[in-house]
């Protein structure tokens, strides 16, 4: 069983949580949400995004990045950064991977990715352009890996309502 973490650090938008919620939701990875956060947990533009979803995950609150990291000790962490020097889909990434993203904002400490050169990882776009939206950055990240470890419990067939195949 491949266990899989998607940690905000310091997320500022509702909404983006809210979507980064439902991904986590329908995937199975962990949530973990680093404080201060710019929103109450019961914004209802939270709730709105990842409503169906909200008592499907599995959330942990950290109060700030120290926290984190010192009752996540044992990850393997993977630093999401328009700032990064290697492409995300070039990573391999193991079991108990923890996927870090930074604020919309200002994205992550660079002290941190300084630290951290090679689990610093880009999504390609273009240059001129600031950045992905982060729940788009979280579900590009998300299925990356999911498609690395070959969707583990996940679902591979529609089916039709109407019809048959």
């Amino acid at each position: 069983m491949h266990e899989l973490n998607i940690v905000l650090v310091e997320p500022q938008i509702p909404q983006n949580t809210g979507n980064i919620s439902r991904t986590c939701a329908v995937t199975g990875a962990k949530l973990h949400l680093v404080r201060p956060l710019g929103f109450e947990v019961s914004d209802k533009h939270l709730k709105r995004a990842g409503l169906d979803y909200w008592d499907k995950l599995d959330i942990t609150y950290y109060d700030g990045l120290d926290d984190f990291f010192r009752r996540n000790s044992g990850g393997h962490f993977f630093y999401f950064t328009t700032k990064g020097l290697n492409v995300h889909s070039d990573a391999e990434y193991p079991d108990n991977s923890y996927l870090i993203f930074g604020r919309e904002d200002k994205g992550l400490p660079e002290s941190l990715l300084h630290d951290n050169p090679d689990n610093c990882l880009r999504i390609p776009m273009r240059n001129e352009l600031r950045s992905l939206n982060l729940s788009n950055s979280v579900a590009i990240a998300v299925y990356e890996v999911l498609r690395q470890w070959d969707y583990p419990d996940l679902s591979r067939e529609g089916k039709l309502t109407q019809y048959t195949w």
